[in-house]
């Protein structure tokens, strides 16, 4: 049995306890950053920062002056000026709460993750393989936070939101960080992965990890879009099932992709399609996992083999009530358990197709 001075010899060999604890909260707590994200994003507190402080923006405003100094800052922004004029200090610190918070929240990921490390490091518990894994991390990490900033800029000129496009990028890089941390937290806690011998697994597990990662950039391209707003039905969309805009030859023109919001034929556009690939994904799910089941497959695959169609109509359900809900405004709720869903359903994928490698990660 490992003990907790168990040194890690070549990848794949046993880490220390402590290693894998480590990188189960760092997976937890980025988790909880994109989580937190999409609460700051529906609540539209997202702008209420408006400056990027490294260091100076670890506090908070801490008297009257302070705080009227951050609102007023604000007040100069679109979005305080063609939606919330008129708004509270209340309410104004309401918002500022929630980007505080996130902001708050990836900075104490960087001390968690950095102190341990090098207590880790000194003690020659991290090996090359992990100590390559985890600078892929912190590069994916960086350029998560250098593009958050970038969003933000986006909707502090001219629009009073986010630029959707930026956002996607941002969240889609959120999780590729996750992804890779919860791939290199499997490779410490179970590095021995069973062999499993089905090319026809291997190869749609694969599959439905790439259209998962379409699906979620979709979703966060919807979001961006608030395209729910324009067609909060199901199962048809206003009435149609092919909205007629998306069938006018004439709305597809540049224009109206990069300049989204100047009618509703990309709203149309996207929620089509992120429709369409979720019936695609949960048929195709179902189906694969009718192959596992009826397959040689045992062990851990098999037993977390269901957890893939449980967890994809959990997911389709909470997009269609998010949907139904959005009368006017996207319910925060639904929505952050809708985000919430779509990083336990690629938690699943991807531990699926870990479970799937013929031999320990190299």
């Amino acid at each position: 049995m490992p003990t907790a001075n168990a040194l890690p010899t070549s990848a794949g060999s046993t880490y220390p306890k402590a290693i894998q604890i480590w990188l189960f909260i760092g997976v937890f707590m980025v988790f909880m950053q994109v989580v937190i994200g999409g609460v700051t994003r529906l609540t539209g507190s997202g702008l209420s920062i408006t400056k990027w402080e490294i260091v100076t923006g670890t506090l908070p405003p801490l008297n009257a002056a302070q705080w009227n100094e951050e609102f007023d800052a604000y007040k100069a922004t679109p979005q305080y000026q063609k939606i919330n004029e008129g708004m509270s200090m209340a309410e104004f610190k309401f918002i500022y709460f929630w980007e505080y918070f996130h902001r708050l929240w990836a900075r104490s990921m960087g001390f968690v993750f950095l102190i341990p490390f090098l207590f880790f490091y000194v003690k020659g518990w991290i090996d090359q393989p992990l100590l390559r894994r985890l600078g892929v991390v912190v590069l994916l990490a960086a350029l998560a936070a250098s593009f958050g900033w970038i969003m933000v800029a986006s909707g502090l000129v001219n629009r009073p939101w986010v630029n959707a496009y930026k956002l996607t990028l941002h969240l889609s890089i959120a999780l590729a960080v996750y992804g890779t941390l919860f791939w290199t937290w499997l490779t410490t806690f179970a590095p021995y992965p069973q062999v499993i011998h089905s090319p026809l697994l291997k190869k749609w597990g694969f599959w439905i990890a790439i259209l998962l990662a379409v699906q979620i950039v979709l979703g966060g391209i919807m979001s961006g879009m608030k395209a729910g707003l324009f067609y909060p039905s199901w199962p048809q969309l206003n009435g149609e099932w092919i909205p007629s805009v998306v069938l006018q030859g004439s709305e597809w023109n540049s224009l109206n992709f990069i300049h989204y919001d100047r009618g509703p034929f990309m709203s149309a556009l996207v929620q089509l399609m992120h429709r369409s690939l979720a019936y695609i994904l949960t048929i195709i799910v179902l189906w694969y996992f009718y192959k596992g089941v009826t397959s040689e497959s045992k062990g851990p695959f098999r037993r977390a083999l269901p957890l893939l169609p449980v967890m994809i109509f959990i997911q389709v359900l909470l997009g269609i009530f998010t949907l139904l809900g959005s009368k006017g405004t996207i319910p925060v709720g639904l929505g952050v358990f809708h985000q919430a869903g779509a990083l336990l359903l690629l938690s699943i994928v991807l531990y699926l197709n870990y479970l799937l490698l013929r031999k320990p990660i190299k």
